[in-house]
């Protein structure tokens, strides 16, 4: 076999990998090979699938809420134990981080802050650490989009409840209650505005900000000027009423603690399905006529908040505070937002603004459950399946597709170079 063969050979092996790569690539995000689990459009047999996923994957709560152009059409609860409905407060983890981005959008309306800013112009208590990168270009923009270098890694799992609260700046200079494997220092590690790297740390430095500026606690200034206001009365970052508090599982079904936060921004709002679905509804305009923000944001500045801020392999993946799931078909995204936190809380709520078209699920009892229905929702809706979806449950079968095509790549070489040998003797 010649030398130029052989390199013909490996050339033409590594562009049809290449080409059944960007195939499996395609395919995963268009969702060939993915069955739908209930016909388009079919919201009860959409929520029948939901309710057989928690009967075989969750020993907790389940909470969920199912709307249609901008209405509720399907709700269904379920507990292990104490029961549950439409005003039971979870805490509902990192889907905190959308609301508060709400509250930092009313401030950049009052043109208290600017989102272009260096944050450092408005914090006094607290100052980023000296790093090899320009501090002055972590920007609220940034922070609200991920993109500022920070490299905390937070993730933050609360304080048992026994155990004191440190100061916003004790936690930003040490969290204690890291994930494991954080650093639990929020710092600039990377520069500015390069990628997008998820951080916790950055939503404890916006509610810095937002008490810095306003001269208020965090809770009071956030029910004052987002809460209340949309009618999210139940909800509260801290001190939740107990009567309607729900109970906390782990994955086996034991009873969890219930771990306290001073990253009330990033990881502690209670909310229930009631007020969560109010959130949502608030994404669009009434039929009445009130208008998308309801008074407590612009529409104008709901549009700003769902532009791509960040992306990831070329795909927009943030906005201002929200995840972009996947295109929507009408020029935009579903949006949204997830919250995950140990022992086994996950929660997410994420709606297609284009058609009012929603999901708000709150559970415990299972650290991945909301976030698989919530990504079937997503594909169930819009056809796409998103990067969450494919980050977090499809990497193992798209490897696998790599794989098979890779074999059955190199079978076929070595069959032409078996071919061509024989021709030539």
């Amino acid at each position: 076999m010649t030398l130029k063969l052989v390199a013909g050979l490996a050339l033409g092996a590594c562009l049809a990998f290449a080409i059944w790569a960007l195939i499996v690539a395609v395919g995963a995000r268009e969702g060939w090979w993915r069955p739908m689990v209930a016909a388009k459009g079919d919201t009860a047999s959409f929520l029948l699938w939901a309710e057989s996923r928690y009967t075989a994957e969750s020993k907790g709560n389940f909470a969920i809420a199912l709307l249609e152009q901008g209405h509720v059409s399907r709700t269904w609860f379920a507990s292990h134990g104490q029961p549950v409905d439409a005003k039971s407060l979870f805490q509902v983890a990192s889907l905190s981080k959308w609301i508060t981005a709400w509250g930092v959008m009313v401030l950049v309306e009052q043109h208290r802050i600017e989102l272009d800013a260096p944050v450092s112009r408005y914090l006094t208590r607290w100052h980023l650490p000296p790093s090899e990168f320009d501090n002055d270009k972590v920007t609220v923009r940034r922070l609200l989009s991920h993109t500022a270098g920070l490299t905390d890694g937070l993730g933050f799992l609360g304080y048992p409840p026994d155990t004191p609260l440190p100061t916003i700046e004790e936690e930003l200079t040490h969290a204690d209650d890291t994930l494991p494997g954080a650093r639990g220092v929020t710092r600039v590690g990377a520069r500015p505005g390069s990628r997008w790297r998820y951080s916790g740390g950055g939503y404890l430095i916006l509610q810095l900000l937002i008490e810095e500026v306003t001269h208020e606690s965090f809770d009071d200034f956030m029910h004052r000027a987002v809460l209340r206001p949309l009618g999210m009365t139940s909800s509260t970052f801290v001190d939740p009423d107990p009567a309607h508090l729900a109970e906390f599982y782990d994955a086996d079904g034991s009873r969890a603690v219930h771990y306290r936060f001073t990253a009330l921004a990033a990881a502690s709002l209670y909310s229930c399905v009631e007020d969560m679905t109010r959130f949502l509804q608030a994404q669009m305009p009434r039929p009445d006529g009130a208008p998308a923000g309801r008074g407590v944001l612009r529409p104008e500045t709901l549009e700003e908040m769902r532009k791509p801020q960040a992306f990831l392999y070329g795909f927009p993946v943030w906005g201002l505070g929200e995840s972009l799931y996947a295109p929507n078909g009408e020029g935009g995204y579903v949006v949204g937002h997830d919250g995950h936190n140990a022992p086994a809380i996950n929660t997410t709520a994420r709606i297609d603004p284009a058609t009012g078209d929603g999901i708000v699920l709150l559970e415990t009892g299972n650290a991945k459950l909301a976030a698989e229905i919530g990504g079937e929702w997503v594909f169930w809706h819009t056809g796409k399946v998103g990067l969450d979806t494919l980050a977090m449950f499809e990497v193992r079968r798209i490897l696998l597709r790599l794989a098979y095509g890779a074999l059955a790549i190199l079978i076929g070489s070595f069959v032409i170079a078996w071919a061509w040998r024989r021709i030539g003797s």
